[in-house]
């Protein structure tokens, strides 16, 4: 049952429903334990009608109800509400501590529209207001004190963490909070332990143990968190950092030799600590003489001072004028008033609601613009201004309500500190405050922290070390999402920051590093003098245009010799030139591409070459005219003379010049930048420009070989003076079959190969006609001179017609 413990008649009644004494499971009976709320409600009704300015000619009166276990709490609710009082009516109701309790209190207050402010009840659960509607509470949410926990857990980038929690509504309502918010925060748990009294503790030691996360949350009520420390402390628990609830994290009762592995540098959040003046003072005036009605007051007198008030035999008799400091004991512990300053700012809370409603000016009331309330009128339900209350208490808390009936959310960072001796004071270390600007709710005071183990520094508490600049994070789908893999970036991609969700994609002209961790520009290639390459192309066109001098010198100092006058010199002469001309046009295909050189290498290419050809075509043509001189009535030889080869010649090369005019003022060959076949690197090539005029100027040489190929072929079989023909016929073979298996090479080959290819095949052609067509002439020259006579040549003729 519940009974009224204290009481006091007024104008206006505050009812107030606490656990004044307390259900011991060991002894299955109700004890004494004298909380210091409902003396704290006492004090602070005193305070208000003593003050002039607060309910002026008003006085309030109060009704303090006990309950032992939660069927006799709420019986002690209805017993409120039902109370009969000689005087004031009753104007709302205080507590209960117990989230679960002041539930099921809320549901019946909420059905007669009483008013109802909690001073502990955190959980976040009641602050629906569907639900609860006439619930408010001076002490913040839990749900900002799991807020608070996990922004702690960012700060010291705790990431990994278990969980120990209860089956009381309180720790079952913090930790789905918890679990939650923690996705948000990117915060996982590794286990969760539901501990109850009877569950064997050597399986819970053997998880905390094997466990690879370093910070154990401990959300629990402080009767549960007191049972488990008493069980576990018997264990060898090192080098993990416990996180308190609010609940029992500045109750250094809990503290003890065998738990200072346990609890030394324990963190949590508390509600702010704070000084009610005289309050302190008054509760330590705690006597029974004075409250001689009051059979829980000497229940606790004689616990803490082991006398009795009835004689006894084995007793002292109490006399009352015993010392409460001078033994240790729970009821004078308190050492901060965390919680007694809550109910301290629920009742003025209430005082501020009534005096409000009470307010009259010109016939209406100044807060709601509604018709004056007189203090007979005052009816529970009125009591709403409590939505409107917005004060500042003698301690300097700014006291109002939100939408939810919460109060401005604030808590204390706490720290234990334990001493050798086993005493344990718990530091002030920073400050949540939700009203601040994000990012500086959380303030932490590192220098003054004391970290579990004898650490110096916070303990890692991971599953997997951040991601270093380099690589990304990518999910394992088989694991929690903390216990992510770190990708290394692909090539051409990097991340600079940690734990880097993708990698950034570089520039199109820049590259990932070796570490991946920047772009820098791509290396550029093309092919060099320097390269061994290069060179040795470079090495092959000086010696093909050696030779050509060197050819050209030999048949300039022997051209009145038969072999040499034998198919026009002339003609001789311009193909040497060509040869020259085509040696040296390699030479543009090496180097870094420009403007100049990217036009030059293909137009001199196409017109050297075509002059050549057009040299060689014209001495083709002359062999089979002169054949067909031989032959009796036949004057061919007199309509191609010197003049019409030189046209031919010139009409031949003037095509392609046209051809390589057009392609260049319409679509030249400009210098590019290709980045399709390798990604690491720029290749420094020429862009065709017009790839019909880049195929045309090819097309024309091909067309002309193979004309001249197919002359030579035909005038194979002539005398062996003119066996310049089979030369010819040799050489044009080498150079179509060289140009044929170019196109796919080139098509083919990448970057700076394409152009070593085209310098080969160029190379190769120069060579085939220099070789076929002028050495054989030159050993005659030089090592067979008695075969360059006229004689010899009129002779060989004469065997091969006869």
């Amino acid at each position: 049952i519940g009974y009224l413990e204290f009481s006091q008649e007024g104008d206006f009644i505050l009812a107030g429903v606490f656990s004044i004494t307390r259900y011991m499971l060991e002894v299955m009976f109700c004890m004494p334990f004298m909380s210091t709320f409902a003396r704290t409600v006492i004090f602070t009704i005193a305070e208000i009608n003593r003050n002039p300015k607060l309910l002026p000619g008003i006085t309030l009166g109060y009704r303090l109800y006990n309950g032992c276990g939660s069927e006799n709490l709420i019986r002690a609710a209805i017993e409120a509400l039902n109370g009969e009082s000689c005087s004031g009516q009753m104007i709302g109701l205080l507590g209960h501590s117990s989230s679960g309790i002041s539930q099921y209190i809320n549901y019946i207050l909420s059905s007669l529209s009483v008013p109802h402010v909690s001073h502990l009840s955190t959980c976040a659960c009641l602050s629906n207001k569907k639900i609860y509607p006439t619930f408010f509470r001076t002490v913040p949410s839990d749900f900002f004190q799991v807020t608070g926990l996990l922004e702690l857990m960012k700060y010291f980038d705790w990431r990994w963490v278990g969980f120990v929690y209860s089956l009381e509504m309180y720790s079952l309502e913090g930790t789905e909070t918890f679990l939650k918010l923690s996705k948000q925060y990117s915060i996982c748990v590794e286990y969760l332990i539901k501990y109850t009294r009877t569950k064997r503790m050597d399986k819970i030691v053997e998880t905390l143990k094997s466990s690879t996360s370093n910070v154990i949350v401990l959300f629990m009520g402080l009767s549960y968190t007191e049972d488990f420390l008493s069980r576990i402390e018997d264990y060898s628990i090192t080098g993990k950092q416990f996180i308190g609830s609010e609940s029992w994290i500045t109750q250094t009762k809990l503290t003890s030799a065998e738990r200072m592995s346990i609890l030394q540098g324990a963190m949590g959040f508390a509600i702010p600590e704070a000084t009610v003046p005289g309050l302190g003072d008054y509760l330590l005036t705690l006597n029974p003489l004075e409250e001689p009605q009051s059979e829980i007051v000497k229940g606790v007198w004689a616990d803490i001072f082991g006398c009795t008030f009835t004689p006894s035999k084995t007793s002292a008799m109490c006399t009352g004028s015993e010392d409460l400091l001078s033994i240790p004991n729970n009821y004078a512990a308190f050492t901060d008033l965390r919680t007694e300053s809550n109910v301290y700012n629920a009742v003025y809370s209430f005082a501020y609601a009534l005096h409000s409603l009470l307010q009259c000016k010109n016939g209406l009331n100044p807060t709601t613009g509604k018709a004056c309330v007189s203090q007979s009128q005052v009816q529970p339900k009125d009591v709403k201004h409590l939505h409107n209350v917005n004060f500042t208490t003698s301690t300097g808390d700014r006291v109002f309500f939100d939408k939810n009936g919460d109060p401005a959310s604030r808590y204390d960072l706490v720290n234990w500190q334990i001493g050798e001796n086993g005493s344990a004071e718990i530091v002030n270390i920073g400050v949540y405050d939700t009203s601040l600007p994000e990012g500086a709710n959380l303030q932490v005071l590192n220098s003054k922290i004391t970290w579990s183990g004898g650490n110096n520094k916070a303990v890692r508490s991971v599953c997997r070390e951040p991601c270093p600049p380099g690589t990304r994070k990518a999910i394992n789908k088989n694991r929690p999402v903390c216990c992510f893999d770190c990708l290394k970036c692909p090539e051409g991609t990097i991340s600079n920051q940690t734990d880097s969700l993708d990698c950034m994609a570089c520039p199109p002209e820049f590259w990932s590093n070796e570490n991946k961790v920047k772009c820098i520009s791509k290396p550029t290639e093309y092919l060099s003098y320097k390269e061994i390459m290069g060179t040795l192309l470079t090495i092959f066109s000086c010696i093909g245009v050696f030779l050509s001098l060197l050819v050209f010198i030999i048949f300039f100092t022997h051209k009145e010799t038969p072999i040499v006058r034998a198919n026009n010199s002339e003609l001789s002469f311009l193909l040497l030139f060509s040869l020259i001309l085509c040696f040296l046009c390699s030479l543009t295909f090496i180097g870094r591409p420009s403007e100049w050189s990217c036009m030059l290498r293909h137009t001199a290419f196409g017109i050297a070459f075509v002059l050549c050809i057009a040299c060689v075509l014209g001495k083709t043509m002359l062999v089979l005219l002169a054949f067909r001189a031989t032959l009796p009535g036949n004057n061919m030889m007199r309509r191609f003379g010197p003049l019409q080869q030189r046209l031919t010649v010139v009409m031949i090369t003037s095509v392609q010049v046209v051809i390589c005019t057009l392609w260049l003022s319409s679509n030249p060959p400009i210098p590019k930048k290709n980045m399709k076949y390798y990604k690491e690197k720029i290749i420094l090539e020429c862009a065709v420009g017009s790839a019909v005029g880049f195929w045309a100027v090819l097309g024309y040489i091909g067309c002309l070989a193979l004309l001249c190929f197919m002359l030579a072929f035909l005038a194979r079989k002539l005398p062996d003076s003119f066996n310049e023909a089979k030369l010819i016929t040799f050489s044009m073979l080498i150079f179509c079959a060289v140009w044929i298996t170019f196109i796919p090479a080139y098509v083919s080959s990448p970057g700076k190969f394409t152009v070593a290819v085209e310098i080969f095949a160029i190379l190769a052609s120069s060579f085939g006609l220099l070789i076929c067509i002028f050495v054989p002439k030159c050993y005659i020259i030089i090592f067979r001179p008695e075969q360059n006579s006229k004689k010899h040549v009129t002779a060989k003729v004469q065997t091969r017609t006869s």
